[in-house]
């Protein structure tokens, strides 16, 4: 696999943009496994999946070459109405046959106050998933994982709901051991200036949720 180059197309809001995310996996996976990643993201604020595919989404998709095309929904969506969830990531399936590249869904995570939701963030993602045969990426059980025993990086903004870089640093790791079974732990880079045990509780955080 050294060596190798995969095209992202990541069709989300700013749970995927801030911090830059693609950069981060990108990042990750060269240090890890000397793999390129070239990525293009869809964006815009608050925006759920049906709003991209009012908007077009769908052509981006079907007009280049993809390997990965990531899937974020807004993030309340799963938790207030999943049918509906489900039915947006569902229009996105004929692009996706077109265009043969495998769908990822990027389940996120609670909000700092709503912890309780992520059990239904985690079902409602892992349903869909399931049902189109579409990789999961389990960054919201990361999260939950990290937040049950540890104070320490503070994963939320002060929003309680974007998330810091340490946050956006559990997700891109948690994306590099699902999608390309690499080992966050065997990266010694140190990206996104967090302090060396954080950085290492952060990677072993995700290897743990990633390999399941």
């Amino acid at each position: 696999m050294p060596g190798k180059s995969v095209r992202m197309l990541f069709i989300g809001n700013s749970f995927t943009t801030k911090n830059d995310l693609p950069t981060l996996l990108s990042d990750i996976a060269q240090a890890g496994k000397g793999i390129t990643i070239e990525t293009k993201v869809i964006s815009a604020g608050g925006a759920s999946l049906r709003r991209h595919w009012n908007a077009g989404a769908a052509t981006t998709i079907t007009s280049e070459k993809w390997d990965h095309v990531v899937f974020q929904e807004q993030s309340t969506l799963p938790v207030k109405n999943s049918n509906r969830f489900h039915e947006n990531v569902r229009e996105f399936m004929p692009a996706m046959k077109e265009s043969g590249a495998k769908m990822v869904l990027f389940m996120t995570w609670a909000r700092k106050k709503e912890p309780e939701n992520q059990a239904l963030l985690t079902d409602s993602y892992n349903k869909i998933g399931k049902e189109l045969e579409a990789f999961v990426v389990p960054v919201g059980t990361a999260w939950q994982k990290l937040l049950a025993k540890h104070d320490k990086p503070v994963l939320h903004a002060e929003d309680g709901s974007h998330p810091t870089i340490a946050g956006s640093y559990l997700a891109a790791c948690t994306f590099y051991a699902t999608l390309f079974g690499g080992d966050p732990t065997e990266i010694e880079t140190d990206l996104g200036n967090l302090i060396d045990e954080e950085r290492k509780l952060l990677q072993r955080i995700a290897m743990t949720v990633g390999k399941t």
